[in-house]
């Protein structure tokens, strides 16, 4: 009962494994996907890096750091 489908994910995984050896031709990642993009870009060298200033890094998200204290307030319950 089992054979049909493990024959034919044998046959799958050996048709996968043909395709990305490059048998049916390149892969559509292993070109550039916009290789005139570099040649169209106007005035790249007016790019200027600027360093982010102390108000700008006040809005950042910290990565990694602590999760902020929620402000809520706990009480006992009564009886």
């Amino acid at each position: 009962m089992l054979r049909w489908p493990i024959a034919i994910l044998i046959v799958v995984n050996v048709l996968a494994f043909v395709a990305l050896r490059g048998t049916f031709g390149p892969t559509p990642t292993a070109g550039g996907r916009e290789p005139n993009r570099l040649n169209r870009q106007i005035h790249p060298s007016w790019l200027k890096v600027q360093p982010v200033s102390a108000a700008d890094a006040a809005d950042q998200a910290v990565v990694g750091g602590p999760a902020p204290e929620a402000p809520i307030s706990t009480s006992e319950l009564p009886q």
